[in-house]
């Protein structure tokens, strides 16, 4: 079953929080292991202090008791030096076994009795030198002889021996403790070792099974996605077989449909150059009729072909007569004229649809283009009207080189350009930019901006629609230019947007691709 993106982070990040786990656990333990080896280590160290230092204590009180026996035996005085010596450093070296000494508590007591021993024994020492040199050896040697010195050694070698048993307990148990710490830290460190390899082989595992869902996914997608490419070819030839269609369809039934229009429009030529003669006819009737024919007396001062329309007027007419005068006269020109104003309206729409059905069906011709001098000629072929109403015009072309049909594009630019003078506000010059940016994927993206009447939020979409207009109709056009210009930006591969406020002004935005025959070669053209 494949692994869901979900589930996998969920259990990347259990194993992320597992190894990180073990990691901390590691390295805590390492830390509280080597602390508690450090205070081991030092009590070894104390130990071997203890050791050492009652052993040298031992020897110094025994060097000097030698050189006493040896002074007052031979009366040497080179039996003197190593009792010098050994005087020198025996306080000293008591004062480092106390110090050593400092963390066994349960030693004190032993400590000062090894002190006061101590402190016997050397005054027993100097006294029987002092006396020899004194000349008194006599009493030096009873001194010795009374055995309160060798007592006093046994007792110091006691003291001592308790001394150094004790560290070397400690010594013992200390070691012993630095061995199972050791062995806890390496423990530690083998189980953590084992979470932490255990972490990464599930990460692995994890990462190669979502890795190769991944890979099976994506080639599925590309599968998937080389099948649509082939069906949305094969649906864009049917589409563009469908346009072809229509193209062809619209451009036969405007041709067809222009033929009786060009009847109907010469008709009503016909019609109306004869109702000249047809007025004049009916006037001479209906003169007739009123006795002003051409047997009317010459007193009478006009002949029957000199009547006029005012004369025609001022006789009093019966109401038939009324009827056809007026029709002939008015009735009949005003709908003429209805005639050929609707006539040419159609004849306007019938071009307008031939022209659009010509330029679809027009193969696009790919050729380099200057954006930037295609749309300076579009801007010098209306300066002069932004000029003659004091208004301004920008041009900001950042990325202008691309590959499209250079016809479409001036018809594109034409359009926009021209509707962006030709709908300006009335109380206010125009002010015109047009500026050209580059985009990502191969696009890039042209603004037409200008400061006019603008378009309400409800025909912003309706101005694309053909025969479609927004605003007010006081410019000639029949709805057709926006809805060409959309047609065209599609058929490049791009599209085009607008942002608008009434009163405030428009912004037309086309994006276009930099290349038209990619379009083309995805289309399979």
């Amino acid at each position: 079953m494949p692994i869901s993106k979900k589930t996998y982070i969920r259990v990347t990040a259990l194993l992320l929080l597992l190894g990180l786990s073990a990691l901390g656990g590691i390295v805590a333990a390492s830390l509280v292991l080597v602390a508690r080896t450090q205070d081991q280590f030092a009590e070894v160290l104390a130990a071997r202090q203890v050791r050492s230092g009652a052993a040298d204590l031992l020897s110094m009180v025994q060097d000097m008791e030698t050189a006493q026996r040896g002074y007052l035996l031979t009366d040497e005085a080179a039996y003197l030096d190593p009792y010098r010596l050994a005087a020198r450093r025996i306080v000293p070296a008591f004062e480092d076994l106390r110090e050593a000494l400092r963390g066994y508590p349960d030693l004190a007591p032993v400590l000062e009795q090894l002190g006061a021993t101590l402190a016997a024994k050397l005054e027993e020492i100097e006294e029987t030198i002092r006396l020899s040199d004194d000349g008194e050896r006599a009493r030096a040697v009873a001194i010795i002889e009374t055995d309160r010195g060798n007592q006093m050694m046994n007792r110091l070698r006691g003291d001592l021996e308790r001394l150094r048993e004790s560290a070397e307990v400690r010594l013992q148990l200390s070691i012993a403790s630095q061995e199972r710490s050791a062995l806890l830290l390496r423990w530690v460190s083998i189980l953590g070792a084992a979470v932490v390899i255990a972490v990464v082989a599930g990460a692995i595992l994890l990462i190669a099974g979502y890795t190769r869902d991944l890979a099976r996914a994506r080639s599925e997608v590309e599968q998937l996605n080389a099948d649509l490419e082939e069906r949305v070819r094969d649906r864009t030839a049917d589409l563009l077989r469908a346009n072809e269609e229509v193209q062809r369809f619209a451009y036969i039934v405007t041709h067809d449909l222009r033929a009786p229009l060009v009847n109907i429009m010469g008709f009503t030529a016909e019609l109306e150059a004869s109702l000249a003669s047809l007025q004049a006819y009916v006037a001479q009737v209906i003169d007739q009729r009123n006795g002003h024919g051409e047997g009317a007396s010459a007193g009478e001062g006009a002949s029957a072909g000199e009547a006029t329309g005012a004369q025609v007027a001022q006789v009093v007419e019966d109401p038939a007569t009324a009827e056809a005068r007026i029709a002939i006269e008015q009735d009949l020109p005003e709908a003429i004229g209805f005639i050929r104003s609707s006539t040419r309206k159609m004849d306007g729409l019938i071009n307008a649809i031939l022209k659009i059905s010509r330029d679809g069906r027009r193969p696009l011709k790919p050729e380099p283009v200057d954006l930037q001098a295609l749309l300076q000629s579009q801007i010098d072929g209306i300066r002069h009207r932004i000029a003659e109403s004091d208004g301004t015009v920008e041009l900001d072309v950042e990325a202008g080189s691309l590959v499209s049909d250079r016809l479409s594009l001036e018809q594109i630019f034409g359009n926009l350009i021209d509707n962006a003078v030709k709908y300006r506000h009335p109380e206010r010059p125009p002010a015109l930019s047009v500026s050209v940016r580059a985009l990502g994927s191969g696009y890039l993206v042209a603004e037409v901006r200008d400061n006019g009447r603008g378009i309400a939020a409800q025909d912003q979409e309706r101005v694309f629609e053909l025969f479609r207009r927004a605003g007010s109709q006081d410019q000639p056009g029949e709805g057709i230019g926006l809805a060409h210009v959309r047609t065209l930006v599609r058929s490049l591969g791009g599209d085009i947007g607008l942002r608008s406020e009434a009163g405030q002004g428009s912004t037309f935005r086309v994006q276009l691709p930099r290349d038209l025959k990619t379009i083309l070669r995805s289309r399979g053209q």
